[in-house]
């Protein structure tokens, strides 16, 4: 037989195989009837929001599960670039960034995925996803424009990711039915039309042509003038107690034809770190996606299973150039708590979408069980200082002037700047920062002196001797992952002064605390001069759980009675932030898979960077952290009165003075007036205006 038709028939049965397999699979949108169409029948998707990347990879089928049950047929999900290519050339597809596990137990499950597969997510995520390398190769970088040093270094990462993403396309067999392009990126400023073009035919070269590619913007002119592009299909996103119909009118002035579309239905909100812990009544939540239902919309909610944020990859936001960290959770009120497990919300929902399409049938899978561990006693292990050589091995890097945390390769957590301070000043000066990024903990000589932040206030009073030794350990607590502030370096990104003269030459200590931590059992009890109720040098503490039978969720508070802010770990899994001090979060939540059954030793290991009543002799407990089955993200935070004035209200009680002020010498000429007039038998009356 000749080779030529030894090719065909091959071929053709591939494709026979193929179609055995796969069907006449067909997602694609019905323009004439308004509509999604799902092989060859009208379809829309009710779909809820889940980010792998901040869910325990062994509770993944058990959120798809509930996702499932709630009536869902399809999630949401984004893809972070910087969490699969954390350094570049350098990719991780491994433990929680399978992304190819999740994709295939999404599909056995029977839950279709819309897929946001960036460059740029936000997500409330480090960076809205963006690898802050970037931010090394080329300083001056525009971000999420067609600048070359930002797609080339796109380009290569997508040709990694689509590959991956091509055989999960519906069409192949997979769950994927849309492939969202770039997001919101009518919110950003730039509004690149090459930069999305550009981005298009990256996405068609590779995953084809016959995909349901999307755009997602929030409902107003202008947005969805810069978000949307020539085919892909415009879709919007709004909360609750909005007017769906006005909304999905401005959709229509995008996408004339086609369904009705809100990417981003929010049913809670994230939290930031000092403000009030967000809820949304349920009633509310039912009543809008009732509506939009009835409608006929396709609607994905935005989050359904929040989860955490653990490690560093929790984002901030900067609006009005005021910086605002995130809580390490990722609760958002949502349907599924942060632990994974159905509210009130979660059966308000199910019973809206059980009157547009029937659910499954059978029991809802339950909640996780928890479980109250108590009370753990925790030891000093290191200070910083003791710590230092294990953190950071390498020689400091020496440099005339402060560099970035991103200049010397480092993404997160935290760096040691030093410099010799050379003249004596023996009364208080001001040491300035104005470029601390995000917060600085300042020490002479070993010994605390004060804390510099971000929004100020970024100086401190001090006083020094020549030949003293300044550190300042800067924290990143997150970089900026909407609008333009994600160029957010890290660090000290400007020069520090005492007295007005800028302080040269420096020394910086990239530090590693993951060095630290599987070293983290045996408490050395080295740290001195630590007085309780002040200031302290940062210090690791460690701790022992009890025997754990079988290993359950947990949730570890720490109280501000005795603890104040830092970073804590279990068995060396980075569970996030606490500050218990600023609110409203004060447990951070445990994954139950985290933990090992006895024999096996669980280990908590806490890097305390403020003050601790650890030590205090006078103090009415023991050095210690509690771990309870209940959650506490609603813990009190600061009143107005008692936060930090910020630079508009500085600026808003600096010109309500100058109005007052000039209020006064407006009325004074009336009052010399009347002066005179009252005092018309006198022989002299004098004003003095100051």
């Amino acid at each position: 037989m000749e080779p030529r038709i030894l090719l065909f028939l091959f071929a053709l049965g591939t494709i026979l195989l193929y179609t055995q397999v796969h069907g006449d699979r067909s997602f694609s949108i019905d323009y004439d009837n308004d509509r999604f169409v799902k092989d060859g029948q009208p379809f829309r998707y009710i779909s809820g929001s889940i980010h792998y990347a901040r869910v325990h990879p062994a509770y993944w089928q058990d959120r798809l599960n509930k996702m499932y049950a709630a009536g869902l047929n399809a999630i949401q999900i984004y893809v972070p670039w910087n969490l699969h290519e954390p350094t570049q050339g350098k990719y991780n597809f491994e433990g929680i960034a399978n992304l190819t596990q999740f994709l295939t137990l999404a599909n056995k499950t029977g839950l279709l995925v819309i897929a946001r597969l960036g460059p740029y997510i936000c997500a409330n995520w480090d960076m809205g996803g963006l690898p802050s390398w970037l931010l090394r190769l080329n300083p001056s970088m525009q971000l999420r424009t067609a600048d070359p040093t930002y797609t080339d270094p796109v380009d290569n990462w997508l040709n990694v990711l689509l590959p991956k993403i091509k055989p999960f396309l519906y069409k192949n067999g997979g769950p994927i039915i849309t492939v969202q392009i770039e997001n919101e990126y009518g919110s950003y400023p730039a509004c690149d039309h090459d930069y999305m073009s550009h981005l298009q035919h990256v996405f068609h070269s590779i995953l084809g042509d016959d995909v349901v590619y999307f755009t997602t913007d929030g409902p107003a002119d202008k947005n969805l003038r810069c978000g949307s592009i020539h085919d892909a299909y415009a879709t919007v996103d709004f909360g609750s107690g909005q007017n769906a119909s006005a909304h999905f009118a401005t959709q229509r002035k995008f996408a004339p034809h086609g369904p009705n579309v809100n990417s981003e239905y929010y049913p809670g909100w994230f939290d930031h770190w000092g403000e009030p812990h967000n809820m949304i009544d349920k009633a509310i939540i039912a009543k809008s996606l009732d509506e939009m239902l009835k409608l006929g919309a396709s609607v994905n909610m935005y989050m359904f299973e929040g989860g955490t944020s653990f490690g560093f990859w929790v984002g901030a936001n900067d609006k009005n150039m005021e910086y605002k960290p995130q809580c390490t959770t990722y609760d958002y009120d949502a349907p599924l708590t942060e632990a994974g497990d159905p509210n009130e919300k979660y059966f308000a929902i199910r019973d809206v979408i059980s009157k547009y399409k029937t659910v499954p049938h059978g029991p809802i899978p339950p909640a996780t069980p928890k479980k109250s561990y108590g009370i753990v006693t925790m030891e000093t292990m290191d200070s910083l200082y003791d710590a230092l050589d294990i953190i950071s091995p390498n020689e400091p890097i020496r440099a005339t002037y402060p560099v970035t945390m991103e200049e010397v390769q480092q993404s997160f957590g935290f760096i040691l700047y030093r410099t010799t301070l050379t003249k004596d000043y023996f009364k208080p000066v001001n040491l300035s920062a104005p470029g601390v990024h995000d917060r600085g903990y300042v020490l002479i000589n070993q010994s605390p002196v004060g804390i510099l932040e971000r929004l100020g206030p970024n100086s401190i009073n001090i006083i020094c001797r020549q030949n003293d030794t300044l550190d300042i350990l800067v924290e990143n607590m997150g970089r900026v992952n909407f609008g333009l502030g994600i160029k957010d370096f890290k660090g000290l990104v400007s020069n520090v002064t005492l007295d007005g003269i800028i302080l040269q030459p420096w020394m910086i200590y990239s530090l590693d605390l993951d060095r630290l931590i599987p070293k983290a059992s045996l408490p050395r009890q080295r740290v001195t001069n630590q007085q309780a109720g002040q200031q302290q040098v940062p210090t690791f503490y460690v701790g022992s759980l009890p025997e754990i039978t079988i290993p359950q969720d947990t949730y570890l508070k720490i109280s501000a009675k005795q603890w104040s802010k830092g970073q804590a770990y279990i068995n060396g899994f980075n569970l996030g932030r606490y500050w218990p001090t600023k609110g409203p979060q004060i447990t951070l939540y445990v994954p139950g898979p985290i933990l090992k059954p006895s024999p096996a030793n669980n280990t908590l290991v806490l890097f305390e960077l403020e003050y601790t009543t650890c030590g205090d002799p006078d103090a009415s407990e023991p050095c210690m952290v509690e771990f309870i089955d209940t959650p506490i993200l609603n813990g009190s935070v600061p009143s107005r009165t008692q936060q930090k004035v910020t630079y508009y209200e500085a600026c808003f009680n600096c010109w309500g003075y100058l109005l007052a002020m000039g209020l006064i010498c407006v009325s004074m000429p009336i009052v010399m007036i009347l002066l005179k007039v009252s005092c018309k038998n006198m022989d002299k009356v004098k004003v003095d205006v100051l």
